[in-house]
């Protein structure tokens, strides 16, 4: 049943359509103000009166019947309530009828939406400084697939620059093949280390690696040859990462990929008199927007981020015709992405609209910084590792006997490390704690999975079929909360999509983790005494680990039947 479509075609509002009022309604905070609620504040304006006046006039010509049974003038809110028992009916029968796809819609139905995330460089260490971008990517990835958008993940790796040069003169000067294939990233990200520290006291350097990357620029064989065994090394070892985080890719288009796709812009941008000289460079003047100048060709004619980012969307426009594209990008490039926003606004581009970028906060240990130069980096590889082994110890402490328990230590150590970076809005700035998103009793990840174990161990107990339940006369306060929570997880997931925030998600899995464990201890499930008792509280047991199960999985988390 869909509520608020009902109650909004019930409604009358001058001036104001069907699908507008739907879309103001909300659920209540709290059963005691009833199930759903219109803020009358949004049209006080055109109808020139107050909300109080409004909500009250509203609710004197709203007619109740067998669906909204009643309707209340609340302090400017419209406040209605539904007939609980066929209410907590349909969205028990909703949960365990559609199972994995509760909650999913086809709203995005012939829709794309790119998403450009994790972005990692080429011969450099992933780190947990890429955990956000790359989980969160991921999450919004699998939202708007759920919700029927065609989402095109794009990881736009840094393959290009002058510190592939860098790496060239490092690994000709000090490297060995034998020791790079043994070591992968770190010896590499050793020799980079190096460059910079050999280069402070003998700057020639940096003219040799310029002169390595004009090599790898113009095709030069045995540059290219160490170019792209780097790439294919680091591609190997990432790959594993991205196959723990459960995170998918349906392009590695990275920067080299545009190297040929930048002219046809750049002339663009000439012929509609945007280009000016400044100090030999070729910029787009953005004084007028309170912005510096977007920088498109330095004065030795090489291109910028800039440059690659505007091939790259009119790319993407041009393959994937998308509705939104999506930049997953830390918000220190607040700017650059504004600039690159203005520019294809400048080109009269009109979907330069549908570009976002995406911004999140920076991750750290609580033990400080990291910077690649200087060597100080935490590799984000050995994080999941020390999360997984860590998991392991407390299931050894607390369920020795445990099946597949290194299985379900991987499943729980890598769900705290995505479910700690995707607990708060993602423009917060996250100081990670290994103590902090292991907790089993707080609001985390272990704690969500623990309590779809705990569903999934009262089903296992049962010797009795539930399928053919009814519910009971009167249900306690705790059922009623649990299923009005479930009834809203479609809402909730239309609204991480629309804010870009999965920790909309995260918030309303703890949130049901507590309800369903509050119920748990307040009322009998198997031990009830009413056989059809019994059977309802199994179903309402078996509908909350089905969207648990849903919750996690759009955040690219795994649900164990055992912890």
């Amino acid at each position: 049943m869909d509520y608020k479509n009902h109650i909004a075609q019930k409604l009358n509002i001058e001036g104001v359509s069907t699908e507008e009022i739907q879309s103001f309604i909300t659920p209540t905070p709290s059963q005691d103000m009833g199930d759903y609620a219109l803020p009358c504040f949004r049209f006080a304006k055109a109808l020139r009166k107050s909300p109080v006046a409004i909500a009250e006039q509203l609710a004197g010509e709203f007619v109740t019947d067998d669906i909204i049974t009643d309707v209340k003038a609340v302090n400017g809110y419209l406040n209605f309530t539904v007939n609980r028992m066929g209410f907590c009916s349909a969205t028990l029968k909703s949960v365990l009828s559609e199972k994995q796809n509760y909650g999913s819609s086809n709203e995005g139905n012939g829709k794309t939406v790119c998403i450009d995330y994790s972005s990692i460089n080429i011969a450099k260490p992933f780190h947990i400084g890429h955990l956000s971008t790359t989980v969160l990517g991921s999450s919004l990835y699998k939202i708007f697939n759920f919700l029927g958008y065609k989402a095109v993940g794009i990881n736009h790796l840094g393959d290009y620059g002058t510190q592939f040069g860098k790496l060239i003169y490092a690994y000709k000067a000090w490297g060995d093949k034998q020791t790079v294939e043994k070591e992968g990233l770190k010896e590499l990200t050793r020799l980079y280390v190096k460059f910079h520290e050999e280069a402070e006291t003998h700057p020639e350097m940096e003219d040799a690696a310029r002169a390595y990357f004009k090599n790898i620029e113009q095709g030069e064989q045995s540059a290219m040859q160490l170019f792209n065994w780097f790439k294919e090394l680091t591609l190997t070892q990432i790959e594993k990462i991205y196959d723990l985080l459960n995170v998918k890719f349906d392009s590695y288009a990275g920067e080299s990929f545009y190297n040929d796709k930048m002219q046809p812009v750049i002339d663009e941008l000439k012929a509609k008199n945007l280009l000016t000289e400044s100090d030999g460079a070729m910029v787009v003047d953005l004084s007028a927007y309170d912005m510096p100048p977007c920088i498109i060709l330095r004065s030795d004619g090489a291109s910028l981020y800039a440059t690659r980012d505007l091939a790259a969307a009119f790319y993407r426009k041009n393959t994937y015709d998308f509705d939104k594209c999506l930049y997953v990008v830390a918000y220190q490039q607040n700017l650059h992405f504004m600039q690159i926003f203005k520019v294809l606004e400048l080109l009269q581009k009109d979907w330069h609209k549908d570009m976002v970028h995406v911004s999140y906060g920076m991750v750290s240990l609580e033990d400080g910084s990291m910077s690649t130069r200087k060597g100080k980096v935490v590799w984000l590889e050995e994080v999941i590792e020390k999360c997984i082994e860590k998991c392991l110890a407390i299931i050894d402490e607390k369920n020795p006997n445990l099946e597949n328990k290194e299985q379900v230590a991987k499943q729980v150590g890598v769900g705290a490390v995505i479910f700690g970076a995707l607990s708060n809005n993602k423009i917060k700035d996250i100081v990670f704690s290994y103590n902090k998103v292991l907790n089993f009793d707080g609001e985390t990840g272990p704690y969500v999975q623990y309590t779809a174990a705990r569903c999934s161990g009262v089903l296992a107990k049962a010797d009795i079929n539930f399928e053919d339940y009814t519910l009971p006369n009167k249900l306690e306060s705790c059922e009623y909360e649990l299923i009005a929570h479930l009834s809203t997880f479609g809402d909730t997931v239309k609204a991480a999509a629309e804010k870009y925030e999965p920790c909309f998600i995260t918030r309303y899995a703890i949130d049901l983790a507590k309800l369903y464990n509050k119920f748990y201890f307040e009322c009998k499930i198997l031990t009830a005494e009413d056989k059809n008792l019994v059977k309802f509280r199994l179903a309402l047991t078996k509908a909350v680990r089905i969207t648990i199960e849903n919750a996690l999985s759009l955040l690219g988390i795994s649900a164990p039947e055992r912890m």
